[in-house]
C-alpha cells in the first residue's frame, strides 16, 4: 500500500467533523502555495504580456465593470 493510499484508507475512517476541517486546512495549503507561486511568477516578469494585453483591453473598452459579469450570470 503507498503511503497515498494509507492517508486516504486514513481520512475514509476519521468522522465527519474532522473530515471537514482536514479539507480547509488541505485548501488552505493549496491556496497558499497558489498565491506564492503567482508572487514568484510576478516577480520574475512571468506575467508582464497578461498584465499589458488586460490593461490594453480595458484602455480600449473591451472589458465589463465585474458586478455587470456577476449580475448577468
Amino acid at each position: 500500500m503507498t503511503h497515498v493510499q494509507e492517508i486516504e484508507k486514513a481520512i475514509r475512517e476519521l468522522p465527519d467533523g474532522d473530515k471537514k476541517s482536514l479539507v480547509l486546512k488541505i485548501n488552505d495549503l493549496y491556496w497558499d502555495a497558489w498565491d506564492e507561486q503567482l508572487e514568484r511568477d510576478f516577480a520574475a516578469g512571468r506575467l508582464d504580456a497578461l498584465m499589458a494585453e488586460a490593461e490594453a483591453d480595458i484602455k480600449q473598452g473591451r472589458t465589463k465593470p465585474l458586478d455587470e459579469l456577476l449580475r448577468d450570470t
